[in-house]
C-alpha cells in the first residue's frame, strides 16, 4: 500500500484534526518520529519519511531496547510528511478514534539502501531520536505478498549495540516528546507543558 490514496480515503478532515496537506520534504536528511496511539488497543505508530511520504508501522507493544525482543510492527498506510509532529484527539467514529501522542522524533539513516531493504523485507537502519537511538532491524515475516502492505506483519529488533539493554523506554517515557503532556491532558486540550516546539529536531548527525 504506497502512497496517500488510502490515508486520504479514510479520513473526513472536516472532523479530524490530522492533517490533510502533503507537507515538505526535508532537505537535512530522513526524519523520524513515533507517536504513542491510544485507540482501541494502545500500540506505538514508527514513522519513516521516504519517498515523499512517511512509512509507518504499528508497533503493538512498543520499541524495545532488548535485542531478545521481537517486537510486531504492522505495516499501514502511507501517512503524509505534515503528519509527523501531529499530536491530538480523533474522534470517536472517525478512522483511528482515540489520543495520538508525539513520542520521539528525530532522523533515521538507513545502514544498506533502503528501496532494496523494504523489498526483501529487511530494512536496517540508525535511529537519532530524542529518546530512540542506536541501530534497528525491520523484518518482515513470512506469509505475505511485499505489494499487500495492508496485512503485512513485520518484526522490529534492536540491534545489540551502545544504546541497547538500558532502561525500559516504554515504561520510562509517558509524555509528549513534544509538549509535555500526558494522554489525559492531551484529551482535555491542556496547553502544553514544556516550552518546546512540536517541529524542532535535534541537530542531524
Amino acid at each position: 500500500m504506497s502512497g496517500l490514496g488510502p490515508y486520504l480515503d479514510r479520513r473526513d478532515f472536516g472532523a479530524t484534526p490530522e492533517p490533510s496537506d502533503d507537507g515538505t520534504p526535508s532537505r537535512l536528511g530522513l526524519r523520524y518520529s513515533m507517536q504513542n496511539h491510544d485507540a482501541t488497543r494502545l500500540h506505538w505508530d514508527l514513522r519513516l519519511e521516504w519517498g515523499g511520504v512517511l512509512l509507518s508501522w504499528a508497533v503493538t507493544r512498543g520499541p524495545s531496547l532488548d535485542p531478545a525482543d521481537k517486537r510486531l510492527a504492522v505495516r499501514t498506510e502511507d501517512h503524509p510528511l505534515s503528519y509527523l509532529t501531529f499530536e491530538g484527539l480523533i474522534p470517536k467514529g472517525h478512522y483511528g478514534a482515540g489520543t495520538v501522542m508525539l513520542w520521539d522524533l528525530g532522523w533515521w539513516q538507513p545502514l544498506e539502501p533502503a528501496a532494496r531493504g523494504l523489498s526483501k523485507g529487511h530494512l536496517k537502519f540508525r535511529l537519532h531520536g530524542q529518546r530512540m537511538t542506536g541501530d534497528w532491524n525491520l523484518i518482515r515475516m513470512k506469509g505475505r505478498k511485499a505489494s499487500d502492505a495492508k496485512r503485512e506483519n513485520w518484526l522490529l529488533v534492536k540491534i545489540d549495540d551502545e544504546a541497547a539493554h538500558q532502561r525500559d523506554p516504554v515504561a520510562h517515557h509517558r509524555t509528549s516528546v513534544a509538549s509535555g503532556r500526558t494522554f489525559a491532558a492531551i484529551r482535555a486540550g491542556k496547553p502544553a507543558a514544556l516550552p518546546a516546539h512540536p517541529g524542532a529536531l535535534p541537530r542531524h548527525q
